[in-house]
């Protein structure tokens, strides 16, 4: 039977929560000994590996068929990767048998928890009736007609992925504007397709021409003439983003769209500063460029219509994916009528066998309509900022040359002795001995976070006071340690 969204009306974009801004140490602080750092995680190391010899004999055996042991290179890590054998609620559990509070959640996808009863009833239901057909069912327009509800755009399309997602919106940007560029934020991640593994993460670089940054393949096998068709600008830059404009429309080459997050991530959290965003949608009008919000961490995890409704912004396209099917691969993108005319007409073509499948509309559906309600989003908040207002006192105790930033489920402690505002302030900023041994710390006390420099902490629902209490006892400690 179709099922009315009404109950959900109240979740679209109204009043959202404010962001939690803290700002870097404005007092002395402690310069940690690097040696100090160094001898810790040695020693974490060595725990580490002796606590998980699971993982080892499972990563022999696996690196003889599965390429370096895993199935996507963000997985791997020396001298082995960390093998999960399940989860539930707020907890996972590895080979070896050792349970750890996860605040890592799939990169993000699992703000729900893990094996959320109602989303496993959901799934469970739907594949005894067929998991697969490659025709509509009833629970893709449904959960479009949600998505509408929460993001203020009328018209959903699914996809299989965050890759994809940006993927086949860049290629609607294209088809409505006619043009072919692609611009991007500096430093920031969109998926594995060859248009956005441009400019990331480059230690390479080191130039200081914020106007003008080479377009340089995050790797092989990306056709420098794809490559060069990318051109980055810097984050909260909105001065930048104008003259580079100005420019490239008197070169007669504007891009088709800006892609770009509300607030960037893979860099742990970096919130635009007042008024960017506002600017951004201005310049983008004003050139004729599509502006595509990547809302693939974002959506669902920082507010019920993500950073759209957080920032109060107004984007042409909208890309979706991670924590929108609760563990079930699945992405959406959203935009205006005149966003999909060419869709519609069949001009700019975009299909997907596995599109819209019934075991992630499934997901989908119960995850919007029973699990991610407000009630949910009022818990997150009050988790984060426990463990951000805690994070912020711990490191004001001993003095340390951080600070707590996040919004909703999402939040770092960023090791920075000045503000963060770009990649480029980030990657001269962070000291990655530190945040590695942040990670085998957290490892060793029963904390499954993101390995690297680059990710942020993800919430679930699931997640009690008492376990933001264990998250913030550690970093104490941790703390405690580097400074005494």
């Amino acid at each position: 039977m179709n099922m009315a969204i009404e109950p959900l009306r109240h979740l679209a974009p109204t009043s959202a929560p404010a962001p939690h801004r803290a700002e870097p140490p404005v007092g002395p602080t402690i310069q940690i000994d690097p040696a100090r750092i160094r001898d810790l995680t040695a020693r974490e190391s060595v725990r580490l590996d002796a606590r998980t010899q699971a993982s080892a004999t499972a990563y022999e055996r696996a690196k003889r068929s599965l390429v370096g042991g895993v199935s996507s290179s963000y997985q791997k890590r020396a001298p082995w990767p960390i093998y999960l054998d399940r989860g539930q609620g707020q907890y996972v559990w590895d080979v070896d048998g050792h349970q750890y509070l996860d605040v890592h959640n799939g990169i993000g996808s699992m703000v729900q928890g893990h094996a959320h009863p109602l989303i496993t009833e959901a799934v469970d239901r739907r594949i005894r009736l067929g998991s697969h057909f490659a025709a509509p069912t009833e629970d893709t327009y449904i959960v479009s007609e949600h998505l509408a509800a929460r993001w203020g755009l009328p018209r959903w399309r699914f996809v299989n992925s965050g890759s994809e997602a940006t993927m086949d919106a860049i290629r609607i940007a294209r088809g409505v504007t006619g043009r072919d560029g692609v611009m991007k934020i500096f430093g920031s991640y969109h998926g594995h397709h060859d248009y956005v593994m441009v400019d990331i993460g480059l230690s390479v670089y080191e130039g200081t021409d914020r106007e003008h940054y080479p377009s340089i393949a995050y790797g092989k096998g990306i056709p420098d003439s794809v490559t060069q068709m990318t051109i980055a600008v810097p984050f909260n830059d909105a001065g930048v983003l104008e003259r580079r404009l100005v420019e490239l429309q008197g070169e007669g080459r504007l891009p088709a769209c800006l892609i770009m997050e509300a607030a960037m991530m893979n860099c742990g959290v970096i919130l635009p500063e007042p008024g960017y965003l506002a600017e951004v949608r201005r310049i983008t009008k004003k050139f004729g460029v599509v502006w595509i919000v990547d809302e693939v961490k974002t959506g669902l995890t920082v507010a019920a219509g993500g950073a759209t409704e957080l920032f109060g912004i107004k984007p042409d396209l909208v890309c979706l994916a991670k924590a929108l099917g609760a563990g079930i691969p699945t992405g959406a993108i959203g935009g205006s009528d005149e966003m999909w005319s060419m869709v519609d007409s069949g001009e700019v073509y975009m299909v997907g066998t596995f599109n819209g499948n019934p075991l992630a509309m499934a997901a989908a559906r119960a995850n919007l309509e029973r699990v991610m309600t407000p009630e949910a989003y009022a818990h997150l908040g009050r988790l984060n900022d426990q463990l951000l207002d805690g994070a912020q006192g711990i490191i004001d105790r001993y003095k340390l040359a951080a600070y707590a930033v996040g919004i909703e489920s999402k939040g770092v402690i960023t090791f920075a002795q000045s503000k963060v505002v770009d990649y480029d302030s980030y990657k001269t900023a962070q000291q990655k001995e530190l945040i590695d041994l942040v990670w085998l710390w957290n490892m060793n006390r029963g904390i499954f976070s993101t390995p690297g420099r680059d990710e942020e902490w993800t919430l679930s629902i699931t997640m009690t006071p008492a376990d933001a209490d264990h998250y913030l006892g550690v970093f104490e400690e941790l703390a405690a340690e580097l400074t005494r």
